[in-house]
């Protein structure tokens, strides 16, 4: 059986010691491991992440797919999920929107989500049976129903297509908003969504591992999502999370 509160404050208790590194040591873990195509690997995410896995496998026994290290196990049907660093480029070149995300899913739902905005030192976090928080305190999503008034955030993953078709979808899809923030962390953009900052997230070849700690903490704080993975890799997803007004 999942105790909620004791996995949220597992995550949460692990965000913090990977955040100590990310900020404290940051001239020693921002060494490019590899950077292909439009992709690039710090050092500091294998650092996070080998902070994150050790603190949840001392506290869980539930396995661990992570973006780095892939599946440290067969996963079943509970299982974390763990972005040690959401925003690398921004953080190599000190563009302070970058985070950690662990989120947790069981039986194929997202129950909870943990997104440590360690540059600001702000904990969003929610679960399917905690309300939707930024450092303890309430939040909620926006109100707004119309697209014309409304902001809508998305990305162009590393991975994904840049052919003129979906290119000129999203152009197409762009008109509709009234404004379009693209801030290169999909984490953040979902935190801002339960926030009411942004009113919706969408993004084409996204990773699970992305998005699902802010989803969690979206529908937490009263919005929805839904997503679709591919047939050569489930957890590559197209997503669309809002605040269930539009």
């Amino acid at each position: 059986m999942i105790q909620i509160d004791k996995e949220l404050s597992t995550a949460k208790k692990a965000s913090l010691q990977s955040a100590k590194l990310l900020i404290n040591k940051k001239k020693l873990v921002n060494d490019v491991i590899s950077s292909e195509g439009r992709d690039i690997k710090l050092q500091a995410d294998i650092e996070s992440e080998n902070i994150i896995k050790k603190y949840i496998k001392e506290n869980s026994d539930l396995p661990i797919l992570a973006e780095e290290s892939g599946a440290n196990e067969n996963l079943g049907s509970s299982f974390w999920v763990v972005d040690p660093l959401d925003g690398t480029s921004n953080y190599s070149r000190d563009f302070p929107i970058c985070c950690i995300s662990i989120a947790l899913i069981h039986e194929n739902k997202i129950i909870l989500g943990v997104i440590n905005d360690f540059n600001r030192n702000i904990i969003f976090e929610g679960s399917t049976e905690t309300p939707a928080m930024m450092n303890s305190k309430p939040i909620s999503v926006s109100d707004i129903s119309d697209k014309t008034k409304a902001t809508l955030a998305t990305g162009l993953p590393a991975k994904g297509s840049y052919k003129d078709e979906p290119m000129l979808a999203l152009a197409k899809e762009f008109t509709k908003w009234k404004k379009i923030r693209m801030i290169g962390s999909a984490a953040m953009s979902c935190a801002y969504v339960a926030s009411g900052q942004f009113d919706q997230y969408q993004e084409n070849g996204i990773f699970l591992w992305d998005i699902a700690a802010g989803l969690a903490i979206i529908k937490a704080a009263g919005g929805n999502y839904h997503y679709k993975t591919y047939d050569d890799n489930k957890f590559k997803v197209d997503v669309i999370a809002n605040n269930n007004c539009i």
